[in-house]
């Protein structure tokens, strides 16, 4: 799923006076005055008005979110439920839009996919949860990426049978809650969340307050994702933050979480170029999905698994400590280029810099010495298995619901 770099978050891009005037001015999420009010940075990104980082800085957010639990505004992500009579009925139809296995997708559960064009690529990635509820037998619901939500609810709407629609989840926050502490945290206020299974979805109540809670997240370790209703959103931000284990994270250490464990950008490390099979993504298309087809670009993902890819989306450990930035050219140790770097920074877990980024199949291998040119000078480099530090999803004890 996409969230910001540090690095760009920090600069926005130069335009002419006139341009200035013309654009819209930015959205807020329904917590802004709170990110305000606790000195964050705010910066623009995707249209709204977010914090990039709050007082304590992108280090400090980072590191306490990998030992505690951090809290992440995420409301300009974009939510929709899709309705229609039975499961059978609405897993078919986003089937012909997804790779992904919907139709075994048990109830209460939720599984990453991607949006793909006629050729294969990338329009988005997102996640799908099938209602827990019986009584909602034929929904599901669906978070995507806060860049492309204005692209991608036509385009699913556009697409549906006529016993179906697509509605909007505009009037809800979205509420992240990341780092080996978040359990403990949110099960005082949502009674049984600590024994929620790694990706799994409830209707559950916040301290008398209806939500979604999700047991996932973006930054590799365990935690949740709390979708509320907008007006409650600021009850629930407040609650979180006056346990002395959580702080706020801005959208700078997001993205250095994000990539310590080896999660997609969109827009970096993914795009309408890209297919699941070059993004390392292959565990996202479930084996019915890779002997049936019936999504788009099928043909060439069935024949990127059977023959290869081209390129393949790797992690790289740059020697030293220069980090190399997206749009890094790799070069083989002959100098010639064999790729680009789509995603790299400093990883604060890890100690030192990280990347990931193309390579030419052949060179893809854990291992591979490479070179890096970064500001006009070759830095050596290796390719590295991700994630760079471990992730640590919460596993149930075998039997657990």
């Amino acid at each position: 799923m996409a969230e910001i770099t540090s690095e760009s978050a920090a600069k926005e891009p130069a335009s002419e006076a006139s341009a200035a005037l013309e654009a819209p001015p930015l959205k807020t999420t329904p917590l802004h005055d709170a990110h305000v009010a606790l000195g964050a940075r705010m910066v623009s990104f995707a249209g709204y008005d977010m914090p990039v980082q709050y007082p304590s800085g992108i280090l400090g957010e980072h590191l306490h979110t990998r030992s505690s639990a951090g809290i992440f505004d995420v409301s300009h992500m974009g939510q929709a439920f899709l309705m229609g009579p039975d499961h059978a009925t609405v897993a078919k139809a986003l089937e012909a839009l997804v790779p992904a296995d919907i139709l075994n997708l048990a109830p209460g559960r939720q599984r990453y996919t991607q949006l793909l064009n006629e050729e294969g690529g990338i329009l988005d990635d997102l996640m799908v949860t099938r209602s827990a509820d019986e009584a909602e037998d034929g929904v599901l619901m669906l978070v995507v990426n806060a860049a492309c939500k204005e692209q991608d609810f036509p385009h699913i709407a556009a697409r549906l049978p006529e016993n179906m629609r697509l509605m909007r989840a505009e009037h809800r926050a979205l509420i992240a809650l990341q780092g080996p502490k978040a359990a403990e945290v949110l099960d005082r206020h949502c009674g049984g969340a600590a024994v929620m299974p790694f990706m799994s979805a409830r209707q559950m109540s916040f301290d008398g307050l209806a939500c979604h809670v999700s047991r996932s997240g973006y930054t590799g370790e365990d935690g949740y994702e709390i979708s509320i209703k907008s007006a409650h959103a600021v009850a629930v931000w407040s609650a979180l933050l006056r346990d002395a284990a959580v702080k706020p994270i801005g959208l700078g250490a997001r993205d250095s979480l994000r990539l310590e464990a080896g999660l997609c950008l969109y827009g970096h490390d993914i795009d309408t170029t890209t297919s699941p099979v070059e993004a390392a993504l292959t565990w996202s298309v479930q084996k019915r999905r890779r002997e049936e087809g019936g999504f788009p670009g099928a043909e060439r993902v069935k024949r990127e698994l059977a023959d290869g890819a081209s390129r393949k989306r790797v992690g790289l450990l740059p020697d030293g400590k220069a980090p190399a930035r997206e749009g890094t050219e790799i070069q083989a140790k002959d100098g010639r280029k064999i790729g680009t770097v789509t995603s790299g920074g400093f990883g604060p877990s890890l100690g030192g810099p990280l990347a990931m980024g193309y390579v030419e199949t052949p060179f893809a291998a854990v291992g591979t010495e490479l070179t890096l040119l970064v500001r006009g000078k070759a830095l050596p480099a290796k390719v590295a298995p991700m994630p760079f530090v471990p992730n640590r999803y919460f596993r149930s004890p075998a039997g657990a619901s």
